[in-house]
């Protein structure tokens, strides 16, 4: 099939009661995280910019946003920051969800595994979906909107850690929003240079048109970092308290694919540690429950953090076909010789341990403060614009 094919399919999209609740965690989760980013650095380069471009990167740069383990994308800022950009609901969102759900994995690890940012790869494409269903495309033009949006589906992984990583994201939505209204307005494209650009970045997989809308879900973070972080900040959570002052070792195992995006071992910067495996081990340490404060430029260069963070070692076996391939082993050792350990395979918030409704509650209350967290829960898809509009306006 033509990949141009994911035109059709999302036009034809009837969503159920469980793809519809899923929704609205998206959009619940998706618009709690940006506004707690509303005073990030990103939001003041951004100021000016189109809605998509600043909601995107605003709602990415703490990393708190959902994933898609699949396709090892982040589905739910790009294709709600498109929606909402475009006056769409729940249905265009899942479209753009479900397209983009099913071109990352069709891209597939090996296209990871080389620095693409598949977030940005398969999220300009879907972001045109999303819009373009809002702004009412038929199957045909939605195809061109998707061609249009080819020029900027790409990203690269190198810009993890930095400002670029957040800025890449907003800039696949925007593309998305910008080739939509293009093809509403009549411009041309040829669907088939989706094909091509696929196999350029090297897509070798088949899309797949079966399943549910979001095949195998969306795994919510319960720590604003980097989501190959999440389980090994869970298994050093289960570990028994200790002093810190009495570890002289911690050791680390788990297989090498789960490395992949954490390519900062020794950080300095705030956004350095959220891919840092060293510095999440000893934040799970040191904080008990790592949050926003765990991952800001004085967390991460206290002395008793970077004390620790120069104990870790890691050991990581090579092969792997994902960032929650195999699982995770921490042993840690003390000054008196004993030692204990924690073996986890997916952390809390993964779709087979999905998030409660407490779970939630507490991540909104976390980033949006108490007072306006019961708003932002019961948002639905015309406020959560409303909303965004007033906090983070677009130029």
């Amino acid at each position: 099939m033509s990949i141009a094919d994911l035109a059709d399919w999302a036009c034809d999209v009837r969503p159920t009661d469980a793809d519809e609740e899923l929704a609205r965690r998206s959009l619940v989760d998706t618009v709690a995280v940006t506004l707690a980013a509303a005073d990030d650095p990103v939001a003041g380069f951004t100021a000016g910019s189109d809605a998509a471009l600043r909601w995107a990167a605003v709602g990415h740069v703490l990393d708190f946003d959902d994933v898609h383990l699949p396709s090892t994308s982040h589905v739910s800022v790009v294709c709600t920051a498109a929606t909402l950009a475009c006056g769409g609901g729940a249905r265009e969102y899942l479209a753009g969800a479900g397209v983009m759900a099913r071109l990352g994995a069709a891209l597939g690890w090996e296209h990871y595994r080389s620095g693409w940012h598949a977030t940005c790869t398969a999220g300009a494409p879907a972001a045109a979906v999303a819009a373009g269903l809002s702004l009412g495309l038929d199957a045909g033009r939605l195809a061109q909107a998707m061609a249009l949006a080819v020029p900027a589906a790409g990203g690269v992984q190198r810009a993890f850690g930095t400002a670029a990583k957040s800025l890449q994201v907003g800039f696949a939505a925007s593309a998305g929003v910008r080739a939509a209204h293009l093809a509403a307005a009549g411009a041309s494209a040829d669907p088939a240079a989706l094909d091509h650009w696929f196999r350029l970045v090297g897509g070798t997989g088949e899309v797949q048109l079966d399943g549910p809308l979001v095949p195998e879900g969306l795994a919510v973070k319960l720590h604003p970092c980097c989501y190959a972080l999440q389980r090994p900040i869970s298994a050093a959570r289960a570990l028994p308290p200790v002093p810190v002052e009495v570890v002289t070792r911690l050791r680390v195992r788990t297989p090498s694919a789960a490395l992949q995006p954490l390519i900062h071992d020794r950080p300095r910067t705030g956004l350095e540690g959220k891919f840092s495996l060293q510095y999440a081990v000893v934040a799970a340490l040191l904080d008990g429950f790592p949050g926003a404060a765990s991952f800001t430029d004085a967390a991460v260069t206290r002395p008793e953090a970077q004390r620790l963070v120069e104990r870790v070692e890691v050991d990581a076996p090579a092969g792997g076909t994902g960032i929650l391939d195999g699982d995770v082993l921490i042993v840690r050792e003390h000054a008196d010789g004993t030692r204990d350990e924690a073996r986890l395979d997916v952390p809390d918030g993964h779709p087979l341990r999905p998030p409660t409704g407490d779970d939630l509650a507490r991540k909104v209350t976390d980033c949006v403060g108490a007072d306006r967290a019961a708003q932002v829960l019961e948002l639905d898809w015309p406020d959560a614009g409303t909303l965004l509009h007033r906090a983070l306006p677009a130029g």
